[in-house]
């Protein structure tokens, strides 16, 4: 019996290229590089309770350790809505290979929260990197760091000073320090430009007021960047058409932002939805996928998918941000409390997020009235339907 260890250095754990990310990773050029070249994490050896059971008090606790770190960060999982949302990025992003007399489209992922927007989001923009690095190389033919993606979070009061500066922030920027918005954004675009930037991702796009000052002025810095830049613009927010991103209007304000409408594609993404048979394999599916995951030596085929499908739904309902956090809990404390399996006495006592739970009761009420049901009419206990 072998289990995979834990670099024990701190000189292993940077070679091991999954050392600690600090919060700001995607807003510095360096911490992207590594979310983008990172190997994918190999998975724990699964070990039943008798190999538990013989490992040393210091092998188990380096075990447990790969686990918890392992069910953290169990994602990004290929389900439907994910798979569909790239197709569409990737038509949109490589029909903007136009010539630079061309303003190119932006696109708006505009959807509730918890739903995945943001990890669908850089799952795509890892793997549009990493193409256009394959294709063209780490440097430019003047010899600058390739960086095909930037990303720019918005915080709630951002104008087009804050804004430059982020941009220029993502390139560890000498310049952030002083200069008007004007210097600002001829550094950013000297950076974009030098960098063969070719996606701009925006998130948290809601947190910007768009019927203020600040608001029309923001939107008209992005007509310039479409404008100017040579980048597709992805904005990644909540209740974007009700703020007004795709309005239209008699005021010089609705104008200003319907020109950004009009230039920009809204892409959604849906929760898991089990009104009918096609949406319920989707749910068995993503179930079936979560199980192969689970590194929990008690756990068996169906305890997910079988077992815990209604449920799960119930409490997570149907956005699998909520489910993930669930599981991703569930598993914790599995394995503290030596359980190793997931079961609805271990799942009632873990806590998740306050939406899910205020609208959890509608669902339980109406599974136990077997109004719904997750369970697909043909499905094979344990295995995919």
């Amino acid at each position: 019996m072998t289990t995979r260890q834990l670099p024990a250095s701190g000189e292993d754990k940077a070679a091991d290229g999954h050392a600690r990310l600090d919060n700001l990773t995607l807003a510095r050029k360096e911490g992207w590089r590594s979310f983008v070249t990172t190997p994918t994490r190999p998975q724990p050896e699964p070990l039943t309770s008798t190999n538990l059971r013989q490992l040393s008090t210091a092998a188990l606790a380096d075990y447990n350790k790969q686990r918890r770190i392992w069910h953290a960060n169990l994602g990004p999982i290929k389900t439907p809505q994910l798979a569909e949302l790239h197709e569409d990025l990737w038509d949109i992003v490589d029909s903007n290979a136009q010539d630079g007399d061309k303003a190119k489209g932006a696109i708006a992922i505009d959807a509730f929260p918890g739903l995945g927007k943001t990890t669908a989001v850089l799952a795509f923009a890892k793997k549009f990197h990493r193409r256009e690095v394959a294709d063209e190389g780490e440097y430019t033919a003047a010899g600058h760091e390739r960086w095909p993606v930037c990303r720019v979070g918005l915080t709630g009061n951002t104008g087009m000073k804050d804004f430059n500066r982020a941009m220029l922030g993502f390139f560890a920027h000498p310049g952030t320090a002083s200069g008007t918005t004007a210097d600002f954004a001829r550094r950013a675009l000297d950076c974009m430009v030098s960098c063969e930037v070719r996606l701009l991702i925006v998130d948290d796009l809601h947190f910007l007021k768009w019927r203020t000052k600040n608001g029309v002025e923001v939107s008209n810095h992005f007509k310039y960047i479409a404008n100017e830049f040579p980048v597709t613009m992805l904005f990644i927010g909540v209740g974007l058409e009700a703020r007004g991103l795709f309005a239209e209007g008699d005021s010089y304000a609705d104008a200003v932002l319907a020109q950004t409408g009009r230039r920009t594609t809204r892409l959604d993404v849906q929760p898991f939805a089990v009104d009918t048979e096609t949406g319920r394999r989707q749910w068995r599916q993503l179930l079936l996928a979560l199980e192969q995951r689970l590194v929990l030596a008690a756990k068996s085929p169906g305890m997910l998918s079988d077992d815990l499908s209604d449920y799960l739904f119930s409490r997570s309902t149907g956005h699998i941000g909520s489910l993930m956090t669930l599981i991703n809990r569930g598993c914790q404390r599995a394995v503290r409390t030596k359980t190793e399996r997931l079961s609805q006495d271990l799942l009632n006592e873990v806590k998740t997020d306050a939406a899910a739970e205020a609208a959890r009761r509608e669902l339980e009420t109406a599974i136990d009235a077997r109004r719904i049901t997750t369970v697909p009419a043909r499905a094979t206990p344990g295995r995919a339907g």
